[in-house]
């Protein structure tokens, strides 16, 4: 099973200069107590910009360069391959970015937990791919605000 786990903007944002462009406590938590004790995936820029491997997780990178890693990380040379490998396992992966690694995982994905933040960020360079929500059914798991910002944390389950 492979899920997609962001937090985005009404534009679909994600970041800028590789860094997350919201910092919002309550989905950094959500993040960490969904993704703790399963395996993750994420590009290489990603894994670059958290600087170290996430604890009580299988770190999986996509790299051409497995060398890079440090001791923890397991390197990914061909994503689709990977992919595959995982849809019909019944271990959940999740799929923690960046961009490019989410649209090419979304086909592949059966679940997606988004935080939507309801704010804009006009100068984002990154952002999630969009997809149709009506193949998905939507749960709404919480809804709040912190520093300005109102989001709702959303899983969507393809239908």
């Amino acid at each position: 099973m492979i899920s997609l786990i962001a937090a985005i903007g009404k534009n679909n944002e994600l970041g800028k200069d590789n860094q997350l462009v919201f910092h919002i406590k309550e989905d950094m938590r959500f993040f960490r107590e969904t993704t703790t004790g399963h395996p993750i995936l994420m590009g290489r820029k990603t894994f670059e910009s958290i600087g170290r491997p996430l604890p009580n997780r299988t770190n999986y990178v996509i790299t051409r360069h497995p060398e890079d890693l440090p001791d923890g990380v397991e390197p990914v040379g061909d994503l689709r391959q990977f992919l595959e490998s995982w849809q019909d396992s019944k271990e959940e992966l999740f799929v923690i970015g960046g961009a490019t690694i989410y649209e090419a995982a979304l086909p592949y994905a059966t679940t997606l937990y988004l935080t939507e933040v309801n704010a804009t960020v006009s100068d984002a360079d990154t952002f999630f791919p969009n997809f149709d929500k009506s193949l998905y059914t939507k749960t709404l798991i919480k809804k709040g605000s912190e520093n300005d910002l109102v989001y709702s944390i959303i899983k969507y389950i393809k239908n």
